[in-house]
C-alpha cells in the first residue's frame, strides 16, 4: 500500500513539472488536445484511469436534474487536468463517448471548482452510470449554477477534451 501510494505521489509530481506526460499503462479514458504544453510527443495528452486517480482530487456533494436527491461525486479537479497538460486555451470543447459536446470556458473551471468525477457515492462509474467521467458543477454550493446553462455544459461520458482559444 505505501509502495502504491508513493508511486502516485512521484506520478502526480511528475505532471507538474515535465514537457511530457508518462506513458498510459491501462486503457485510455481520456484524450486532451489542442492547445496544451504537456503532451507524449504526438500532440496529445492521455489518460489512463491511474493518471487520473493521481491527480488532486474534490468530492463534491450535488443534486442535479439527472439523479433523484444529492449524491457525493468524487474526481480530479477540472483545474489539474488543465494544469498537467499545461492548458494555454480560454474555452474546452468536452467531448462525450457519442461526440455529444458542450463548450466550456476554461474560466469555470477555476471559478468554481468543477470536477471530473471519476465516482459517484464512492463507487467507480462506468460507462452505462455517466462515466468513465461526468463534468459536475458544485450545484449545490452555488445554487446560481442549477440552471440550462450550466446543464448543458455537465457532459458525462467524457472521453476528450480539445482546449481551443
Amino acid at each position: 500500500m505505501k509502495y502504491h501510494l508513493a508511486a502516485l505521489f512521484i506520478l502526480a509530481s511528475s505532471f507538474a513539472n515535465a514537457d511530457t506526460l508518462p506513458t498510459p499503462q491501462g486503457d485510455i479514458i481520456l484524450t486532451v488536445s489542442g492547445q496544451i504544453a504537456h503532451t507524449k510527443g504526438d500532440g496529445v495528452a492521455n489518460f489512463d484511469r491511474e493518471m487520473i486517480e493521481a491527480l488532486e482530487h474534490r468530492t463534491t456533494t450535488a443534486t442535479t436534474p439527472w439523479l433523484d436527491g444529492a449524491h457525493d461525486f468524487s474526481g480530479p479537479l477540472g483545474t489539474a487536468i488543465l494544469d498537467a497538460v499545461g492548458a494555454e486555451g480560454q474555452t474546452l470543447s468536452v467531448i462525450a463517448l457519442n461526440d455529444y459536446f458542450a463548450e466550456v470556458p476554461v474560466q469555470d473551471l477555476r471559478d468554481y471548482a468543477v470536477i471530473f468525477a471519476t465516482h459517484i457515492d464512492g463507487e467507480q462509474l462506468s460507462v452505462r452510470e455517466k462515466g468513465p467521467l461526468f463534468m459536475i458543477y458544485p450545484f449545490d454550493e452555488k445554487p446560481e449554477l442549477f440552471n440550462e446553462v450550466y446543464f448543458g455544459r455537465s457532459v458525462w461520458q467524457i472521453s476528450r477534451i480539445e482546449v481551443k482559444d
